[in-house]
């Protein structure tokens, strides 16, 4: 008997199809040729001494960066035309741009006007943009072959990166900010001071002391150069400050991991994680899901992962998506949350119930399997998005819903080729079966075997018990212990954390499980567990319903082996509640886990109370 059931995660991300999502080139051009395709495009450009290009760096999100350059007719004439030269240092360069035409041989770069904007008026300026990768700032510049200032010196190039900020004197509502001074050819004028990615203050030194904040809240600071020209640098390595009281730690768990799984399909957005709370409550995130095919790790919906765009009011910051940016849908999201809640890990989880038949394949080679997460999950454009990778098969050497035979050393193989790749610094985990019984799904590998290799497994303590019993008998589906009249022995959570134990994986490497919603029966007379059913009661899916809804809907009315359960009507389902959570967290810190985990946020309430109770009960 299984653990898991088809119902337990068959929502299949949607393949999405959708015409609208080309992007716009209306007034804009992003053109890029080689340099021999250029000759004859456009006459020789006059000579400028009385002309300026400056270069702004406008933004940076890790991965790459928005650059714009500023042409200024200083002189009395009109210009008819402009040509821009630089060169990048090996490692950046440009990958789009716009209102210039721009070509590159190596590490020099050109950008021309266009047609309709290489006239300018004495006085007038012009701006064309792109977008790059790397670090590097522009150095040598040349408008229409003479300096860039005007002059004839050197252009002036971008000052440098300032120091990663230190925290000191913290209190409830400040803390003190110092940095190593940034360089710069002509010189620093003064720092931007950032706050959770705005600016909150200028100052001419290399200290600020921020006031008026909140205690107990977690804050993400860095620090941006301006030069004599006012052209910013790159932004500072970024340093995470949690102000003391406000009644919690630096971690909201008390030590202890409060993990909760994202899901791409849902209604519920990373925005929600904030509205609710919950955000401030949790530790990890474990995104679901990518794929599994080929032997390979693969992206699940790249639609709604990083190209689906998302409204100023759907948006973390309050900033709308716009059609040019490099990162979009919930990966950017994510970022934004990291960028306010600096504590929070994100894992990107594979598999799940529906996509983990392709893991049977992928260990054939553990290598190249190890070597294809890696390189999809550290793609440049959303590397700084994700702290390890979690994998969810479902399950090795045995069956879900479908089987696999690849043997008992399988996931020790997989885990140790995933370490090998990932290396220390990276999160590596897996949810796997919760299956206590003699010769169940837990005997059929060697978990304990590859758990040297991890950070720590979810163990999946819920979808014990369900409607794939039509007729019941009715029970908790997330029983905490074994009880009288249990329809099966070993399918506790008890069971099997002592099973994993004595498989020799350490209590601390172990989260026990959590639903965020119930399991339901109709055509029930009877009120406690045991009773028949004729069928799945109706829910968000036949015998499955979220916990904000059954909350009301169909209110506790009884408890048993650490778990509620209702009987309403002809109904019964059973779930967990904020005092059986409790109660659950108290047993997992007596037990020694690492804490907790739950699927998934969408079922909990718009104040996020059970990511309340995991986090206060953890403490």
């Amino acid at each position: 008997m299984s653990t898991e059931t088809p119902s337990r995660r068959t929502r299949l991300p949607r393949s999405v199809t959708r015409s609208g999502r080309a992007r716009a080139v209306a007034g804009v051009t992003a053109l890029f040729l080689p340099l021999a395709a250029m000759v004859g495009l456009a006459a020789p450009a006059e000579a400028a001494a009385s002309a300026t290009a400056t270069y702004t760096k406008k933004s940076d999100w890790g991965s790459g960066f928005e650059g714009q350059w500023t042409v200024k007719n200083t002189g009395t004439t009109t210009l008819s035309s402009w040509t821009v030269e630089w060169d990048f240092p090996t490692g950046t360069k440009a990958t789009s741009a716009w209102d210039a035409t721009v070509t590159n041989s190596a590490n020099h770069w050109t950008a021309k006007n266009l047609g309709w904007n290489g006239t300018l008026a004495p006085g007038a300026s012009i701006s064309f943009g792109f977008n790059g990768i790397g670090t590097g700032a522009p150095s040598g510049c040349k408008l229409n072959g003479a300096p860039c200032d005007g002059s004839t010196q050197p252009g002036d190039n971008a000052p440098s990166a300032p120091g990663k900020p230190t925290a000191s004197d913290i209190t409830d509502t400040s803390v003190k900010l110092s940095w190593a001074a940034a360089t710069d050819d002509k010189g620093v004028k003064n720092y931007d001071v950032k706050r959770d990615g705005a600016t909150v203050a200028t100052v001419t030194g290399t200290t600020y002391t921020n006031t008026g904040l909140t205690a107990g809240t977690d804050y993400a600071y860095t620090v941006v150069a301006r030069d004599t020209a006012d052209q910013t640098g790159p932004a500072s390595a970024s340093t995470a400050v949690r102000t003391t009281g406000g009644g919690g730690g630096e971690n909201p768990g008390g030590g202890k991991i409060n993990l909760g799984y994202f899901t791409n399909w849902g209604p519920y957005t990373v925005k929600n994680l904030v509205t609710s709370g919950s955000a401030a409550k949790i530790t990890h995130i474990n995104y679901a899901f990518g794929n599994v095919q080929n032997g390979k790790c693969t992206v699940g919906d790249s639609y709604a992962d990083y190209e689906k765009s998302f409204t100023a009011d759907q948006s973390v910051d309050g900033k709308a998506d716009v059609w040019d940016q490099p990162l979009r849908g919930h990966f950017n999201q994510l970022r934004k949350l990291k960028a306010q809640y600096p504590h929070i890990k994100v894992l990107w989880s594979f598999g799940g119930w529906t996509w983990s038949g392709g893991f049977g394949q992928a260990v054939q080679n553990p290598t190249a399997f190890a070597q294809s997460c890696y390189d999809l999950v550290e793609d440049p454009r959303w590397a700084d998005v994700f702290d390890g990778i979690d994998l969810d098969w479902e399950y090795p050497n045995a069956c879900g819903l479908t089987c696999d035979t690849s043997g008992p050393a399988s996931i020790k193989n997989m885990m140790q080729a995933m370490r090998a790749k990932f290396g220390a610094n990276n999160l590596i985990t897996a949810a796997i079966t919760a299956d206590g019984s003699n010769g169940g799904k837990l005997d059929a590998a060697d978990y304990g075997g590859a758990a040297q290799y991890i950070d720590w497994y979810d163990v999946m303590t819920y979808d014990y018990f369900g409607t794939w019993a039509a007729q019941g008998p009715t029970a908790p589906h997330s029983p905490l212990t074994s009880y009288p009249g249990i329809p099966a022995q070993g399918f506790n959570s008890a069971d099997a954390i002592a099973k994993l134990k004595a498989k020799g994986v350490p209590g601390s490497k172990l989260l026990l499980g959590i639903g965020f919603y119930g399991r339901g029966w109709t055509g029930v007379t009877q009120s406690a567990p045991g009773g028949t059913a004729t069928g799945p009661a109706a829910g968000v899916e036949p015998g499955n319903q979220y916990y904000k809804v059954l909350k009301t809907t169909c209110p506790a009315t009884g408890t048993i082996a650490g778990t509620a359960y209702a009987h309403c009507g002809s109904d019964w389902w059973s779930y967990d509640t904020p005092a059986t959570v409790t109660t659950k967290m108290a047993w997992a810190k007596s037990q020694g886990l690492g804490g907790a985990f739950f699927w998934e946020f969408n079922g909990d309430t718009v104040d996020g109370e059970l990511v309340k109770a995991i986090s206060n009960g953890l403490k």
